[in-house]
């Protein structure tokens, strides 16, 4: 009997979209769409604002699954974007996940992107992107955090890929532009005092607002002596506040990211799907 010919495996892909609009008041829905294992849920926020809470239900990525969102704020809307649990990229055997958002946020509109944490696992690969364009007059706040591996659990990220894009633009003028990458030997590349240190979860955070430039030291003083910093520049006269911050764990990281997102949220807590 001739050998059977090799079966590529399923792999995860979702496509989910949302477009949110001005109405009597409150934040309302205009334009929603989901495809594959992309889902989105809507929670009674019981005030003007709207919460999309973004689920996966394939239960995490590998090489080769594909994730796209795509979520715009009418002017004067206020909408908070987040994940229902952290994240798992789970060990690739071949190719890399990829994972594009990309928010466009209205004049006097206010998005807050905060998804939960991305676990990274041993011989993961990933590739991210987010492309972001805010009106004049409008307001972001976006917080990226990378666990590289589950300390609790004993589990170490040794090697893997992970690169991570982010291209930001206020009022037609390039803000904000990075690109991260981790590859090979993740291990001993974390324990360079230049990257973490050893630390094994670190976090960004851009906010751009009217007021960046007052929240430098009030925010610089919640994070007190933690591993990290808090920077202010202004670019073409718009202004941004960046926060890099590093932890020893998970937990230790949202002990020092939570309060800073409050603050930055006008005392508003994180999304109650979060759980410290």
């Amino acid at each position: 009997m001739a050998e059977a010919a090799a079966i590529a495996p399923q792999r995860a892909w979702g496509k989910g979209r949302l477009v949110a609009k001005p109405f009597a008041g409150r934040t309302r829905l205009s334009e929603f769409y989901q495809e594959g294992c992309a889902k989105i849920r809507l929670p009674d926020t019981f005030d003007a604002t709207m919460e999309a809470v973004l689920i996966n239900s394939s239960g995490g990525l590998t090489g080769g699954d594909h994730m796209e969102w795509e979520f715009s704020a009418g002017e004067g809307t206020h909408l908070t974007l987040t994940t229902q649990a952290c994240e798992k990229i789970y060990k690739a055997s071949a190719g890399t996940a990829a994972v594009k958002a990309k928010i466009s946020v209205g004049a006097g509109a206010t998005v807050h992107w905060l998804p939960q944490e991305t676990i990274l696992f041993d011989r993961a690969s990933l590739s991210r992107r987010l492309d972001v364009d805010i009106a004049e007059g409008g307001e972001f706040l976006a917080v990226e955090a990378i666990l590289l591996g589950r300390k609790a659990m004993g589990e170490i990220m040794r090697t893997g890929l992970f690169q991570d894009c982010w291209r930001i633009r206020k009022g037609g003028v390039l803000l904000h532009a990075e690109n991260l990458r981790l590859n090979g030997d993740i291990a001993a590349l974390t324990q360079e005092t230049a990257t973490l240190g050893g630390q094994v979860a670190f976090a960004t955070l851009l906010y751009s607002g009217v007021d960046c430039e007052q929240q430098v030291e009030k925010l610089r003083a919640l994070v007190g002596g933690a591993n990290g910093g808090i920077s202010h520049y202004q670019v073409a006269g718009q202004d941004k506040l960046i926060a890099r911050l590093a932890a020893a764990d998970g937990f230790a990281l949202r002990k020092i990211l939570i309060p800073v997102i409050s603050h930055l949220r006008k005392g508003a807590s994180v999304p109650k799907v979060w759980n410290l």
